[in-house]
């Protein structure tokens, strides 16, 4: 009988094939070989298509930005827009939260990370932002939904009410916190998000009450 052919191997098996193993054992277990032995191929096989390793993480960096909805910026006011932006781009990360630290390095020249800032800076700008302020207020809301996606602070304490009993009594009920998971850490993020963006939005009346718009010439 014949042997079955073996699937194409294309950019999208790899990274797809990649974004598994990191989302599995994390960034610093990743290697091209592991990734050509979960793909079935001899490692050369991934130079076809890629230049080396960190292209593969550029790769797979931008398709976890790719999942990112940045529409709102042409629908809604730049606040509105930065809201639903950072829940969107939270969701992409805290989905895969073993790449965010790769994410974290900045854009580079990956696409979708580009078209991104891109998305960002150039609803701020046309909001009245001065351009440096606009960049500040982009790279805050990035710092702010990189860190929440990090780590779940609920699942940070361990299930062990005797320990907090013990040695820590503002924690009493720390142990349970694990169990209310998604409740704990979007209740978090939003508590945050709105803070950040009323400080924000404090800055931008501010900013137009000194340079109101269309002063710049």
């Amino acid at each position: 009988m014949p042997r079955p052919r073996q699937p194409v191997l294309t950019r999208e098996r790899i990274v797809a094939a990649a974004l598994a193993l990191i989302d599995a054992d994390g960034l610093g277990a990743f290697s091209t070989r592991r990734l050509a032995a979960a793909l079935g191929v001899r490692g050369p096989s991934l130079y076809n298509h890629f230049a080396s390793r960190e292209a593969i993480l550029d790769a797979v960096a931008d398709s976890v930005t790719a999942a990112v909805d940045t529409g709102a910026f042409a629908r809604h006011d730049w606040r509105e827009a930065l809201r639903r932006w950072a829940w969107s781009y939270r969701a992409a990360l805290t989905a895969h939260p073993n790449v965010v630290p790769y994410l974290a390095q900045g854009p580079g020249r990956r696409p979708a990370a580009l078209a991104m800032a891109d998305a960002v800076y150039g609803a701020l700008v046309k909001a009245g932002w001065p351009p440096a302020r606009a960049t500040h207020v982009g790279a805050a809301m990035r710092y702010f939904v990189a860190g929440s996606a990090l780590g779940s602070f609920a699942r940070g304490f361990v299930e062990d009410p005797e320990l907090y009993a013990a040695h820590y009594p503002h924690l009493g009920q720390a142990h349970r916190l694990a169990e209310h998971q998604r409740s704990v850490d979007e209740g978090a993020f939003a508590l945050g998000l709105d803070a950040l963006l009323d400080g924000i939005a404090a800055e931008h009346r501010r900013v137009l009450a000194v340079e109101p718009p269309g002063t710049n010439g």
